[in-house]
């Protein structure tokens, strides 16, 4: 199965078309929401959209790892990483297709 990735002027784009608002709005709308997700997520919040999904920030704890190709024995930092799980009518809604 081949895949496409859309990039954001193809989001942009189809969004625009779909809503009925000019490109330049949508990218306006789509650069809001992207800025509001951040900030939301960089204070620790978690955003719920019903149905659709939720964003929430997970702490991972340091721990050590190995190279693949030498096998080496590396640090790996603790950090914080940006997790979204689909609701379940986005889950739903996929499977059907």
């Amino acid at each position: 199965m081949k895949y496409k990735t859309m990039n954001k002027s193809e989001f942009i784009r189809a969004i625009a078309e779909k809503s009925g608002n000019s490109q330049a709005e949508t990218k306006r709308f789509l650069e809001a929401l992207t800025a509001t997700v951040e900030e939301t997520l960089a204070k620790g919040d978690k955003i719920t959209l019903v149905g659709f999904g939720t964003w929430d920030v997970q702490q991972t704890k340091a721990r050590t790892g190995r190279n693949p190709q030498t096998g080496a024995v590396l640090k790996i930092k603790a950090k914080k990483k940006v997790r979204f799980k689909a609701g379940s009518e986005l889950a739903g809604n996929i499977s059907k297709k």
